[in-house]
């Protein structure tokens, strides 16, 4: 579905920060109409110059998107209007227009609980009511929720605005209906929704706790400097990652390959929690090795594995030319051309 045939929803981003800020953005920027709504009391000044701060916050990320060519800066002016700030005397009235409403204030359970019960006090019973915690599990601010049919969660990744993945979790009684809504309204603002168990850490956190500590148990050890690793990463990890996913690794790699090198890891470094998990082994001894086997993590039946890998090498190739490093090969003037016959 593309964003013109959900350009009739309408949007509430509770929490006027960060994260409020990002989302509001995102959404006027594919056309709908948001209201950034805060429901903290407030002088009259003070609400006024927070909705200052937030609106030209959200002018500022349009205009550096501007100047990194993705839309014409003359329309900057027409998406900012589509965003409203709404001070908790009108919020009410906000939530009660508002298709789907995303909870992004503090990160304090307190703050969860009013949010998601002012909420339910005044949005419609047909709206979906997405939270956007990046600690809490869904199945615990469930218990805070009027209508637990219509709440999931909806982890965005900062800045939300840009990053095209949300993490959706939804808990045992969210209605099919309102996680396809959710997941449709997403795909239509041309953000990439992913699903997952209501699990602490979700996927992008779990993943990159661990990645960020061993960084900097590696600068504490020695082994190299901030500089190298970030060079490493980026050229290397961040490079590799952003053209094929983790798992999807493993098989193209070969399953049997982090098996070794997981023996090797936990042994050399004296550190346990280097071995593979079981599955891992358990893929070895079943011989789904991945792509070479036909099977692994993925399901490989009826791919043509060189085909499969031009198109993966294609992607490397772009990405070379989008960081300018994609580099003609050498030549000599005393080079000779060859030829099935010999040299000319």
């Amino acid at each position: 579905m593309n964003a013109a045939a959900r350009r009739h929803d309408r949007i509430a981003a509770l929490g006027a920060g960060r994260m409020g800020r990002g989302i509001a953005t995102a959404f006027a920027y594919a056309g709908h109409e948001v209201d950034l709504v805060d429901i903290k009391p407030r002088t009259g000044c003070a609400a006024d110059v927070l909705r200052a701060e937030a609106l030209a916050e959200i002018d500022g990320s349009l205009a550096a998107m501007a100047a990194w060519g993705a839309f014409d800066d003359a329309l900057r002016p027409r998406v900012l209007q589509r965003v409203r700030f709404v001070a908790r005397d009108e919020a009410a009235a906000a939530l009660a227009q508002a298709d789907f409403v995303f909870e992004g204030v503090p990160e304090v359970l307190d703050a969860k609980r009013e949010a998601l019960d002012f909420t339910g006090a005044h949005a419609r019973p047909d709206a979906v009511v997405a939270s956007t915690t990046s600690t809490f599990l869904v199945t615990q601010l469930a218990d805070f929720v009027e209508r637990p049919q219509r709440f999931l969660n909806a982890h965005w990744l900062n800045p939300a605005h840009v990053v095209p993945l949300v993490e959706l979790s939804a808990h045992d009684a969210t209605s099919a209906d309102a996680a396809a809504s959710l997941h449709a309204l997403l795909e239509s603002i041309g953000k990439v929704p992913v699903h997952c168990r209501a699990a602490p850490g979700y996927i992008v956190p779990r993943l990159q706790s661990l990645i960020m500590n061993e960084a900097a148990r590696m600068i504490e050890q020695g082994v190299a400097s901030a500089e190298e690793i970030d060079r490493a990463t980026r050229y290397g990890l961040g490079f590799r990652f952003a053209n094929m996913g983790v798992v999807e690794f493993i098989d193209y790699g070969g399953n049997d390959i982090l098996y070794y090198a997981s023996r090797y890891l936990a042994q050399a470094l004296g550190d346990e929690r280097y071995a593979s998990p079981a599955i891992v082994d358990r893929h070895m001894r079943e011989g789904r090795n991945g792509l070479r086997d036909g099977k692994g993590f993925h399901d490989f039946d009826g791919v043509d594995p060189a085909r499969y890998r031009a198109v993966t090498l294609a992607r490397m190739l772009d990405m070379l030319k989008h960081l300018g490093l994609l580099r003609q090969p050498v030549h000599h003037e005393h080079d000779r051309l060859t030829s099935t016959g010999g040299a000319s």
